[in-house]
């Protein structure tokens, strides 16, 4: 055993960098899922959706028919074929549209529309293949949300007597598709930004009942809040976000955690300089990355940059992460030991290495 892991320290790579992937566009995307390691769609300005089914080798640039002025900031698909994407925009302006496709994007059917003045969609997510919600801005003083129940061919906004009310000039960001989380059968979470304070709101019954929760986050302007949330179960979750218009520092803590299930927040270690604007956060395993204008950061003891490539969403994998951003950005980051390995050639994450040295007492 301990030969075998001298062959891997040597063998290793350095820290995994990110590297860019060749796609021919140049929209900006902020839209990401990541299905498996072969399967990745993402979607953006100019009614554009990619998707890769040969993890990221080659990609399909589709432009939903009648949509090229649409911006499709979040996209949810279930497989190589079917997905759902929401267009982001003053609803008055004709510009909060839910579009779906069954036949990998070959054909794209607009299911959904709303024209009041004020909705502006931010995100979609979805608890199975059939359950799903949207997230808008707040219309009438309170949020207004979506849900659908048969895989996003038809929805209809839950009761706004259900949600609490809204603050003066609280409001959430499209910035990711990620400022509103699912998670199990029924949990939901979205964060807001622009009041005196950033809250987050939460229900566990897919939208029935809602309560919200004050953070340790105070807004100083419009440009300012929570972007982005992650959780890795019921309870345990992460919240990163700060100022677009500050993106190299300021004041704000720009991540926070939960260990209630976002009854209650603290401020997390900060990034050195602090106040980093995140407009992405994502878990997986033990690592941490955040994303945003000034690069792709990454945390296991501490924060680390990454990357300075200016990116809207990352996504968090055990072997391959990936982030998006304007512009045709695609990035990604493979975790991986050396190409003689055996055991199949498998691929180790770092902190499965350094767990294998301290468990062998090598």
């Amino acid at each position: 055993m301990k030969l075998i892991l001298a062959t891997l320290l040597l063998m290793s790579s350095m820290n995994a960098q990110w590297q860019k992937v060749d796609v021919a566009t140049t929209a900006g995307f902020r839209g990401l899922n990541v299905i498996s390691e072969k399967i990745i769609w993402a979607s953006g300005t100019e009614g554009t959706v990619i998707r890769s089914l040969d993890a990221g080798k080659t990609w399909a640039v589709m432009t939903v028919p009648g949509a090229e002025k649409l911006d499709f900031r979040g996209i949810k698909a279930f497989d190589a074929n079917t997905a759902v994407i929401i267009s982001s925009g003053p609803a008055e302006k004709g510009q909060a549209k839910i579009f779906r496709t069954t036949d990998g994007g070959k054909n794209w059917k607009q299911v959904f529309e709303e024209k009041r003045t004020g909705i502006f969609f931010d995100a979609v997510q979805f608890w199975d293949k059939e359950h799903g919600i949207v997230l808008s801005d707040p219309v009438d003083g309170k949020f207004a949300l979506f849900t659908s129940d048969d895989g996003g061919v038809t929805w209809k906004q839950l009761p706004p007597a259900s949600v609490p009310a809204a603050l003066p000039n609280e409001g959430a960001f499209a910035a990711s598709n990620s400022c509103m989380m699912v998670q199990g059968k029924g949990n939901v979470w979205f964060a807001t930004g622009g009041a005196k304070i950033a809250r987050v709101f939460h229900s566990g019954d897919r939208g029935k009942t809602w309560q919200v929760a004050e953070t340790p986050m105070h807004p100083a302007n419009a440009s300012s809040g929570i972007f982005s949330l992650a959780f890795t179960d019921a309870n345990n979750g992460m919240a990163a976000g700060g100022d677009y218009q500050k993106p190299d520092s300021s004041d704000l803590p720009n991540v926070m955690r939960t260990h209630d299930g976002g009854k209650t927040w603290q401020a997390a270690e900060q990034t050195n300089p602090a106040g980093v604007y995140f407009s992405s956060v994502a878990v997986c395993e033990e690592e941490i990355l955040a994303g945003g204008i000034k690069g792709i950061w990454s945390r296991d003891s501490e924060w680390k940059n990454g990357s300075t490539e200016n990116i809207n969403t990352v996504v968090a994998g055990t072997h391959v992460s990936w982030a998006v951003g304007p512009k045709g950005i695609v990035l990604r980051k493979i975790e991986k030991i050396g190409k003689s390995l055996p055991l199949d050639h498998r691929e180790f994450s770092s902190s499965t290495f350094v767990f294998l040295c301290v468990l062998c007492g090598w």
